[in-house]
């Protein structure tokens, strides 16, 4: 089955402050952001991945960047957070797992290997970096089985962070979907994994992939830090 992929690129990118959405900065490569996953993610997955991203603040500069690409509009976008863009991708999505990661998220291609044996492995995952917790970003904790029990920017001991690229397995996916329905229109998409973990007893394994460069893209001084290893 072709695996599906969604990236979430509707955000309005403040805190960077460009004039253009965050997944079409430019790199030190000469690629964009969102131009480097998606080629990565066809050499990593296989040239027939369908990739989907959700666009809204300035949808039509990531239209006219990506025309080889599928689109979903989520038109609150200036109103809700990523819980709500996850929600109507994956509600549009075909039948079967969706591996998805945000927009702003620069990686070494080398962890799709990785990636690639946990989707056919068929059960869903958070990738974490279990080398740094800071207080900003969103932490996790594991239950007795080893399982993710938290995860949120709330979480206090968590063992690492997670980075942006996630898996929901096809027998999970309603249940998230259901989920992120629920959870309020500012929650991040992890409330609902969170939500359905808590509640339907969802079990997500967290993915370490400490071992390869990924850097969320949310501060200059990240995208330098990103620059650093896209060659």
């Amino acid at each position: 089955m072709t695996t599906q992929v969604v990236i979430l690129a509707a955000g309005m990118g403040t805190r960077l402050g460009r004039p253009h959405p965050k997944p079409l900065t430019p790199l030190s490569s000469g690629e964009t952001i969102m131009r480097r996953a998606v080629d990565a993610l066809r050499a990593g997955l296989g040239d027939e991945v369908h990739v989907t991203a959700v666009v809204g603040f300035k949808l039509d500069l990531v239209i006219e960047a990506m025309p080889d690409i599928s689109f979903v509009y989520n038109e609150v976008y200036d109103s809700t957070n990523t819980s709500k863009s996850l929600h109507k991708a994956l509600h549009l999505s075909q039948p079967g797992g969706v591996l998805w990661l945000n927009g702003d998220v620069v990686f070494d291609p080398r962890v799709l290997g990785l990636v690639r044996e946990h989707i056919e492995a068929g059960r869903s995952f958070v990738c974490v970096n279990t080398e740094s917790v800071a207080e900003e970003e969103v932490k996790y904790t594991l239950d007795d089985d080893g399982y993710i029990r938290e995860l949120s920017k709330q979480v206090v001991g968590g063992l690492g962070e997670a980075v942006g690229i996630n898996y929901v397995a096809a027998d999970d996916k309603a249940t998230l979907v259901r989920r992120l329905q629920e959870v309020g229109d500012q929650d991040y998409f992890e409330r609902g994994i969170e939500v359905a973990i808590q509640e339907d007893g969802l079990r997500v394994e967290a993915l370490d992939i400490s071992e390869f460069h990924i850097v969320e893209v949310d501060f200059d001084e990240d995208l330098t830090r990103a620059n650093e290893f896209v060659g």
